[in-house]
């Protein structure tokens, strides 16, 4: 169980450095998160939720990195911008599942 920072991204190639797969090389989409590797390691499934439970994105794959999540940040991926950008900036818990 790990209290991060999360925040939200679109399978947008513009968004991703021109990039329509994680950096494991799968398809980006809903279910796809990016994670500090050193503090999940890629490849684990992992449950992001609130503290409250509020709101849950699901059960998720760590799967994809990027150059501001840094330390205890999780990005969620939407199939849209504009999910994304209705994401905003939120608390989150992560439990590592796997």
């Amino acid at each position: 169980k790990i209290t991060m920072t999360a925040t939200a991204y679109s399978t947008s190639p513009s968004e991703n450095g021109g990039y329509t797969v994680s950096a494991m090389g799968n398809p980006l989409g809903y279910g796809i998160v990016a994670v500090d590797p050193s503090v999940v390691p890629l490849g684990s499934k992992v449950y992001v939720t609130s503290a409250d439970g509020s709101w849950s994105y699901g059960v998720a794959s760590a799967e994809d990195t990027g150059g501001a999540i840094k330390g205890n940040r999780v990005d969620v991926c939407y199939s849209s911008k504009s999910e994304a950008y209705g994401w905003g900036v939120r608390n989150a818990t992560v439990y590592v599942l796997k």
